[in-house]
């Protein structure tokens, strides 16, 4: 069985993005395991000059790391992402670089009718810069719009349609992710190249 990480995309006591991410490691605990990461307690990026992450950046790059694959899931603020996931990213990409080649689904949440779509597409070109060099899953949004409303009492979906909506993305996901690692195994050499790329070196 695969392991995954999720990340809550914001640091709310009370976000919906959340909500959907514990549904999913309810859902679909037969078919992977999903350990939560909160990002709401990190430091804001500055730059360090050794380079060097705050203990508890490099403990969630670790378990990404260690993990299969990563699910994000990213509310929308000001038509884009929270700054919070913004500056774990920005750690992540100066630091141990652990996205590089990691295969990414991207989901999220929202109080509005839109989802985070907005919020959803900055993510995706963030995590395909140099430094991160994701693999995201292409052509896939999960979009929960309305998220307010989107939960019953015990944290289930309630639109069966959204249900189905999910299942399917996340069943692409595992095949994604086994597409993706016998790729990057098969050019290990490729990711050693990517891994040391930096916008301070010159020529």
């Amino acid at each position: 069985m695969m392991n995954f990480i999720g990340i809550v995309g914001t640091n709310s006591d009370s976000s919906t993005n959340r909500k959907l991410l514990q549904f999913i490691q309810k859902h679909f605990a037969n078919k992977a395991n999903i350990e939560i990461c909160e990002i709401k307690n990190l430091p804001a990026f500055n730059k360090p000059k050794d380079q060097k992450a705050p203990d508890e950046v490099q403990t969630l790059a670790d378990k990404i790391s260690a993990a299969d694959g990563v699910i994000i899931s990213t509310p929308e603020y000001n038509h884009s992402l929270p700054a919070i996931l913004k500056s774990t990213l920005e750690w992540l990409s100066y630091t141990s670089q652990p996205l590089i080649d990691k295969p990414v689904m991207i989901t999220g949440a929202s109080y509005g009718r839109l989802g985070s779509s907005r919020a959803q597409t900055h993510l995706r070109q963030i995590l395909d810069s140099p430094e991160l060099k994701a693999r995201i899953m292409p052509s896939s949004e999960f979009l929960l719009g309305y998220s307010l409303q989107a939960f019953d009492e015990d944290g289930h979906l309630n639109d069966q349609n959204k249900i189905n909506q999910l299942e399917d993305i996340f069943d692409d996901f595992i095949h994604f992710v086994n597409i993706t690692n016998q790729l990057v195994h098969a050019n290990p050499s490729q990711k050693k190249k990517e891994q040391h790329f930096s916008w301070e070196e010159t020529n």
